[in-house]
């Protein structure tokens, strides 16, 4: 922990966003340097122009591998287009336009030039997908691809660093792009790159259409929240957006639907120099980390619910009186014994998802609704297709990401929506009158009380590349922390899929041990509901049994390096489950690092979740 977290921004912390947009146009990447080349996973290509990992070329290359990828899938409907309020969002936005445009694609922007959060766009893709055109006859289902369908890109880094910029591809399914679509966009753009982009059709971005994303989303969230609830009780919100891309949906929401919302800080500043410095000293959008929140908290006592939002307004952070800010897994499982109790109208078959890293309070809140547990790896793009066709009814993962579906039951947003996360906090309040904060303690006297918290240790790259690899069978052990071991993966339960490294289960806790993308050490996650000093020994276990299996694989004698429960982490390494800092995500099933998801996330998209090593995320 870096001994500034939590802190104001001093000016020797902001970046100069003169040089950013310089560097952005001067700037010549050189595909046969890897870090220059252009890296698209699920949560898109991120870096930053100061590196020149995100210039006008890579923008231009893949726009115009997109506008190739549509060619070939046959996607002929609108491409909704929107920005957050990064430095190099706005840029970026105008290079994409104008290959969209001479490529002759009918493109969506903005209506008022307004900011455009991920949940809108996903919203807007998959409203035109039902009602348009295409599906006319279809029964109003999406269909994957095919003619008359829209897709989107989404410009944004999500909650990385103010240096930093992002472009991801959204294709009609709304949510995150899968491994096969973005492989494919990633090697189009770097053969247009090493090509000079000779490829790219560029024009005069002029005559483009226009959609309101504020105002379509918006009036439809009567849909998925119930706001007389929240009006009648009189709940106090308090919603920050943390100059992010849902500035101006707040007072938009409070306008629509009569409630008591304040809009704590409406500041737009692409330096972001209101804010406090994360756990690591650097500035980051990060609504679940207490160093980031740090001046929100302040004002906890002011309203019943405050809020907090990412610069795309995907992840979401939940402040209560009583409790604070509450960590992302505690406020998952809440979320999902309210909705399937409270929401009659869903599938009575629609199962519960979340990612295998978090909580399994959220496990034993399934089973006692006597709901199907979809598990799967890191990535919110694995709750697409249920969120799409309404057998899950929740997707939410450990890094403060979750979407679910509308009150009738149907698709809402295949996307990560922070809104209306944090708006069913006022709801869970309204209709029940106790905080979501007081609701997790009652999880705790029903389930127990587990500690959960990620450390990393130390690995070479031939013993991160088997870990990745690993089978589960491949652990020879029966017994963690002295308990016998009634799992062992390296496949996801709930779908199958690689979950690129290992997980251990027992009846009373378990670890996951995956590998860094960014650094020599692979991350352990665990959780134990037997308190913190299991914990520990879980902990100390699960390095030993990952140790011994690597060493038994081939990968080399592992050292004896301690846990490191202080290590600072590069920006690289931070982010969602569907989202990681300056490298795009990789899918856990391709043989590259499978822990640069970003949310994480994002995802990342790894998103990877933007927790201190040590430290439980959100606390």
């Amino acid at each position: 922990m870096n001994h500034r977290a939590g802190t104001p921004a001093m000016p020797d912390d902001l970046v100069e966003v003169s040089e950013l947009i310089h560097a952005y146009y001067a700037l010549t990447p050189d595909v046969s340097i890897p870090s220059q080349r252009v890296a698209f996973g699920t949560s898109g290509h991120r870096g930053s122009s100061l590196d020149t990992a995100f210039n006008q070329q890579h923008i231009a290359a893949i726009t115009q591998a997109i506008v190739d990828y549509r060619a070939k899938e046959g996607i002929t409907g609108p491409l909704f287009i929107g920005r957050d309020t990064h430095a190099l969002s706005r840029p970026a936005e105008t290079t994409a336009l104008e290959v969209l445009v001479a490529n002759k694609v009918d493109v969506r922007v903005d209506t008022f030039a307004d900011y455009v959060p991920t949940p809108a766009l996903s919203h807007a893709i998959l409203t035109y997908n039902r009602t348009g055109p295409a599906n006319r006859n279809g029964g109003g289902r999406t269909k994957p691809s095919g003619p008359g369908l829209a897709d989107g890109i989404v410009i944004t880094p999500s909650h990385n660093p103010p240096r930093d910029g992002g472009f991801k591809y959204n294709p009609p399914h709304g949510g995150p792009a899968d491994s096969h679509v973005t492989s494919w966009i990633a090697d189009r753009a770097n053969e247009i790159l090493a090509g000079g982009n000779a490829e790219v059709l560029m024009a005069e971005p002029t005559a483009i259409a226009t959609y309101d994303f504020r105002t379509n989303y918006v009036d439809d969230l009567g849909s998925i929240i119930d706001f007389d609830a929240i009006r009648e009780a009189g709940v106090r919100i308090g919603a920050d957006p943390l100059g992010g891309a849902s500035v101006n949906y707040w007072d938009a929401i409070r306008d629509r639907y009569g409630i008591d919302l304040t809009v704590v800080n409406p500041i737009v500043d692409p330096t972001w120099s209101f804010m406090t410095l994360d756990w690591d000293g650097k500035i980051r959008m990060d609504p679940s980390s207490s160093s980031a929140m740090a001046s929100v908290l302040t004002r906890k006592d002011d309203f019943d619910i405050l809020t907090g939002n990412d610069a795309d307004a995907d992840r979401h952070g939940i402040v209560t009186p009583d409790g604070g800010l509450m960590n992302p897994n505690h406020f998952l499982a809440v979320a999902i014994r309210y909705l399937f109790t409270h929401r009659p109208e869903w599938n009575e078959d629609a199962a519960i998802g979340k990612t295998l890293v978090s909580s399994a309070m959220i496990d034993r809140v399934a089973e006692s609704l006597g709901r199907e547990l979809l598990e799967v790896p890191v990535g919110f793009k694995w709750f697409v297709p249920g969120l799409l066709d309404g057998s899950v009814a929740f997707g939410g993962e450990e890094s403060a990401g979750a979407s679910f579906l509308r009150k009738d039951g149907t698709a809402w947003s295949t996307d990560k929506d922070g809104i209306v996360m944090c708006l069913l906090a006022s709801e869970i309040l309204a209709v029940t009158g106790k905080t979501p904060s007081q609701l997790y303690a009652e999880l705790v006297d029903e389930f127990g009380d587990p500690a959960y918290e990620r450390v990393d240790a130390a690995a070479t790259p031939a013993q991160k590349a088997t870990l990745a690899q690993l089978d589960g069978d491949a652990i020879t052990v029966d017994e963690l922390a002295g308990d016998p071991i009634i799992a062992k993966l390296s496949e996801a339960p709930g779908n199958g899929a690689s979950i690129g490294g290992v997980k251990v289960v027992t009846e009373r806790a378990w670890f996951a041990a995956r590998p860094s993308g960014t650094e020599d050490v692979y991350k352990i996650y665990a959780e134990s509901f037997a308190g913190p000093a299991h914990l520990a020994e879980v902990q100390k276990e699960a390095k030993a049994i990952v140790d011994a299996t690597l060493a038994a694989a081939g990968a080399g004698d592992s050292d004896d390096t301690e846990l490191d429960d202080a290590t600072q982490l590069d920006d690289a390494e931070l982010s969602d489950a569907d989202e990681v800092d300056d490298i795009a995500e990789v899918d856990a099933d391709e043989e590259v690092d499978p822990d640069e998801e970003a949310d994480a996330d994002e995802e990342a998209d790894a998103d990877e979740e933007v927790d201190t090593p040590g430290q439980t995320p959100g606390a």
